[in-house]
């Protein structure tokens, strides 16, 4: 979509990282989605098969999208995965003590 728009104009440059997206409010998180396949390329998650929530009418094929990789490190904020599925370093990340978010925080909402 950026790309589009830097064609089209031919003088914007679209900049901001991950985290300066989520400071200056250019990025949120807005739902959830079901990751329910995975295509696995030399050890590496290449492409991600998502559920979305908004139902097989409204979107995708069937309810259905496939991601790359490079879109979730862009727009991906947070996930759910059992704990047993986790290395042993985030599962021994578990055992500190919470760090509370201020209600401000954009990591502390799932609303723009």
């Amino acid at each position: 979509m950026f790309t589009c728009y830097s064609r089209i104009l031919n003088c914007l440059k679209f900049t901001l990282d991950k985290a300066a997206r989520l400071i200056y409010h250019q990025t949120c998180m807005s739902h959830a989605m079901l990751f329910t396949g995975v295509d696995v390329v030399n050890r590496r998650p290449r492409r991600l098969r998502v559920e979305n929530r908004r139902g097989e009418e409204k979107c995708g094929r069937k309810g259905f999208f496939v991601m790359n990789d490079s879109w979730f490190d862009e727009y991906m904020f947070e996930i759910s995965v059992r704990r047993n599925a986790l290395p042993k370093h985030l599962q021994n990340a578990l055992a500190m003590p919470p760090i509370v978010l201020p209600p401000w925080d954009p990591m502390g909402s799932l609303a723009c």
